[in-house]
This record gives structure tokens, sequence and C-alpha cells, in this order.
């Protein structure tokens, strides 16, 4: 039986991710934070063919990419959604995107996570009852994160309004929690790379 290869990869939150796997082994997991003169994802591409060389995997060898689609970073979006078009294009592989929404609510074991990230603009970005809301105004957003109904999970920014859990404070381990994810969802979709699109919950910033 021909061996599943999955590549998965996100430039969409504070740190990147780089992860490789084997059938059931996780052969590589890189991390890469952002430093005082370059934002991470512009290490994806030398990472990706770091991890790939480490492993003595050829392109043409990755059944399946799976990403971060958003929301985040828009530069981070972009890189990402980019290069894992990009690649499927040129080695045939299969694509799927999956929400930072989505992959930060499997970081605790809570049957109803709530998860807010910073909008700006005093909105945030939420995901609650197994769903994107979209962005929604943060005192909705308070109400909802004080009813006790969920556990919270959001980042450093909202932390003090929301409480609950920053992501952004303990090492979760994100990358690998989107490769599960992305074989998962790859179930029940064709995989074709022109439909794996950038999540712009908000329009991308002018200029």
């Amino acid at each position: 039986m021909e061996s599943k290869i999955t590549l998965a990869f996100d430039t969409c939150l504070d740190k990147m991710y780089v992860v490789l796997k084997k059938d059931d082994k996780i052969l590589s997991s890189k991390v890469i934070e952002n430093t005082q003169t370059h934002y991470h994802s512009a290490y994806l591409i030398s990472t990706i063919a770091e991890v790939l060389n480490e492993n003595k995997i050829k392109p043409e060898d990755i059944t399946l990419i799976g990403i971060n689609i958003g929301p985040g970073s828009f530069t981070g979006i972009r890189a990402c959604t980019t290069v894992a078009r990009v690649f499927a294009q040129q080695s045939g592989c299969k694509t799927v995107g999956v929400s930072s929404l989505e992959i930060l609510s499997k970081i605790t074991d809570s049957p109803n996570p709530l998860v807010a990230l910073d909008a700006r603009k005093n909105k945030a970005y939420l995901y609650v009852d197994n769903e994107i809301k979209g962005a929604i105004e943060l005192e909705e957003v308070k109400k909802l994160a004080q009813s006790g109904d969920y556990t919270v999970i959001t980042d450093d920014r909202l932390q003090p309004i929301l409480g609950g859990i920053s992501y952004q404070q303990k090492s979760y381990p994100l990358g690998e929690i989107l490769i599960s994810m992305a074989e998962e969802k790859i179930k029940s979709t064709d995989g074709d790379w022109h439909k794996l699109l950038p999540l712009y919950i908000q329009p991308p910033p002018m200029g």
C-alpha cells in the first residue's frame, strides 16, 4: 500500500509551523518565530525545503498539503495559501484549508470551546457552537465569554477583556492539530488546489 505523506504549514498566527507526517508518524515539526528584521513567513519556503531534505522526501511524494487559511495576519494568510497552491499545482497533491479558529478550538478537550481572536476596531473573530461567526462586536463576544457556558480561548490582546486561555502563553502543538484536522477534512472534499482560498473575514488593508 502506498504511503500517505502529509505536509502542513501555518503562517497566519504569531509563530510559523511546518509539520511533515508519513502515515501515522510525525517525521518533523518545526516552529519559527518572527525576528526583528523578518516576519516568519519569509522563512516558509526554505523551512519546507529543509524539512523535506532532512527526511529524504521529494515534493512529488507529498499526497496532501494542509494549511491554515485564516483569520490572522494578512501577509501570513497570503503566503500560506500561495505557497500551497503553487506546490500542489507543481506536484499534483491534494490540498485542504483549516481555519485558525477551528485549530485553536482543539487546544483543550472542552466540548464547548469559544475562540475569539482580535480583529481590531473593537471586534473579535468568533468561533462558537462549532461555527465561524465572523468579526463580531467585542461587547457581544464578552457577554458570551462571561456566560459560563464556554471554555474561552483567545489571544494576549483580548484575554484581559474576555478571560479564559491565551494560546500565546503556552506552546500548544498547533502544527500537529492542523495536520490531523487536514487529514480528517480531506475525507469530505476533493482537495482541488483551485478551491483553496484564503479566509478573509474582513477585507485586507489597502496598499
